[in-house]
């Protein structure tokens, strides 16, 4: 689909519904102006897609509903290519939130049961960058030069880091992901500005801390922005899980949601093999503005030698696409999600272990020999945000104890361990449970581990695998990144191996290892014949 809209659009369920969007898009037509760039300092206009954007998210209840005149949405998402000024359009709401003026909350109804608005009261506008560098540009920098060069600059005290209004009544603030927790607490109004940058665990834990701040001033109504280009499927950022809620909303396991969320793309069925293709994809994600947009240059670039297709699909076309270093698919790992939940106990199962002591993470993940169906039985890494100098291990002990209780809970046909740092532990769990079930598997060599790879990316592709849905499962095997091998297969294609991003990297893919293990021990569990001979013992046993 070329669009999503979620809440989707209905003429019955839209009448139920006030809307402060009106007054709003005239109150910034009127008073403001365009921020830096081709257009600086001239009249703000607004485009039929924007206008429609900002009459849904300023949607309010109807006049006799038991909270008339509160907002329908506290989250509003909206996903665009790039080029489209989407930084410029949250600044000009982000300067609506800020006016004492700007009819941005309801206060009443006039006679035909039309929303009457007014300013917020002592507002506390973030505007929230992905980086130090960055917080003071983006949105900020735009609404900077939104208020300084346009007839509103009188009603403010404007500085490079904070804007505050002249009678003290209120500010907006210019952050790197977070504030403290002081001024975290005071929000009316928040923008994360290019949400899918943020992906770091602190600036996703930061985004998630600031949202539930919001509820801290519920006479504010406050309410927060996310805009955005599209994510890299697999970084978990912040985009991408605004975008996992938003689908769930839409298929109706979320109800009663306040999400409201709309990306533009360029549709599937583009191939992007020709010239006119890529034209048409990308009018497509476009939308309204593609009667300004520079559509032929775009296109050039799709076609230059050293052309990266996947950057450039995913910035103008608005797909979300896995960068060509990944190693999985991800949205093909989303759709084999199961509710099964952990198995039975004494289901027949196999092991995956992948292990480190102070830096990267130590995962447990567990295999149905039966059915293919994966969960992350432990996981334990490095906290978010603890810094690099400081001393952690990992808990050997509560690694231990998970081993043993799915030791007792399942019947474990095979554990496959990498051993690096864990030598001393796997000779126990070999003593404790018998060396022909608790297997040294060695991931640093290089042929078999790539075969490994193989086979689990294919049981994926075909859907012989299914999983729990575990996001941090999920996050591990987005994080894995292809590394070339100048070893070749028997039909000459080439080999290669998994790592992390970065030998520093924050992201770790351990947990995705443990589940290459796991699955090669059912793959062996299942050559060997384990669920045929459980079969014949359980058979013999019935007769004793």
């Amino acid at each position: 689909m070329p669009t999503m809209l979620v809440p989707a659009y209905s003429d019955t369920e839209e009448d139920d519904w006030a809307t402060l969007g009106p007054n709003i898009c005239e109150w910034i037509e009127s008073y403001l102006v365009f921020g830096p760039g081709d257009l600086r300092a001239q009249p703000a206009r607004l485009d039929a897609e924007t206008r429609a954007l900002i009459y849904r998210a300023y949607q309010v209840y109807p006049q006799g509903h038991p909270t008339a005149g509160k907002r329908r949405f506290r989250r509003v998402a909206w996903s665009l290519r790039k080029g489209v000024g989407k930084t410029e359009k949250a600044s000009w709401i982000a300067a609506c939130e800020l006016h004492k003026d700007a009819p941005v909350r309801c206060y009443g109804f006039n006679g035909k049961g039309e929303p009457l608005g007014k300013g917020v009261t002592d507002p506390y506008v973030a505007l929230i960058a992905y980086t130090e560098e960055q917080s003071d540009e983006l949105a900020y920098a735009a609404l900077r030069v939104t208020l300084e060069e346009g007839p509103l600059a009188k009603d403010f005290d404007i500085g490079l880091m904070r804007i505050i209004r002249k009678d003290g009544s209120g500010r907006a603030v210019s952050l790197a992901t977070a504030p403290d927790a002081r001024d975290g607490a005071r929000t009316t109004f928040q923008v994360a500005d290019e949400s899918h940058r943020l992906v770091m665990p602190r600036q996703r834990e930061a985004w998630r801390t600031m949202l539930a701040n919001l509820l801290k001033r519920p006479m504010a109504d406050p309410w927060a922005l996310e805009i955005t280009t599209a994510y890299s499927p697999g970084e978990n950022s912040v985009a991408e899980t605004t975008h996992d809620y938003a689908r769930q909303v839409e298929s109706g396991k979320l109800t009663d949601s306040r999400l409201f969320f709309f990306h533009r793309q360029a549709a599937d069925g583009h191939l992007l093999e020709t010239r006119e293709d890529v034209k048409q994809a990308v009018i497509e994600a476009s939308g309204p503005v593609a009667v300004w947009s520079d559509i032929e240059g775009i296109c050039d670039q799709f076609f230059e030698p050293d052309a990266d297709r996947t950057y450039l699909e995913r910035v103008w076309l608005n797909r979300p696409v896995r960068s060509a270093d990944r190693v999985f698919d991800i949205n093909r790992w989303r759709e084999l999600a199961s509710d099964a939940g952990e198995p039975e106990d004494g289901t027949l199962i196999t092991l995956g272990f992948d292990g480190s002591r102070t830096q990267d993470s130590t995962a447990l993940v567990g295999t149905v020999v039966e059915t293919g169906y994966q969960w992350l039985a432990g996981l334990w890494e490095r906290p978010a945000g603890l810094p690099a100098d400081a001393e952690w291990e990992v808990p050997a002990e509560a690694v231990d104890q998970a081993v043993e209780a799915a030791m007792q809970r399942w019947e474990v046909w095979r554990l496959y361990a990498d051993p690096y740092y864990w030598e001393t532990r796997l000779s126990e769990w070999a003593g404790r449970y018998g060396d022909d079930v608790v297997i040294e598997w060695r991931t640093n060599r290089q042929q078999p581990m790539a075969y490994a790879l193989r086979a689990y990316q294919h049981a994926i592709l075909d859907g012989e695998l299914s999983h729990s849905g575990d996001p941090n499962l999920q996050r591990h095997i987005g994080n894995a990144v292809r590394r070339p091998l100048t070893l070749r297969d028997e039909d000459g294609k080439p080999l290669y191996l998994m790592q992390k991003e970065r030998p520093d990297s924050p992201h770790k893919m351990d947990a995705a290892m443990a589940g290459v293990l796991s699955w090669e021990a059912r793959r062996d569990a299942v050559a060997k014949g384990a669920m045929t001979e459980r079969s014949m013992f359980e058979e013999a046993g019935a007769h004793v």
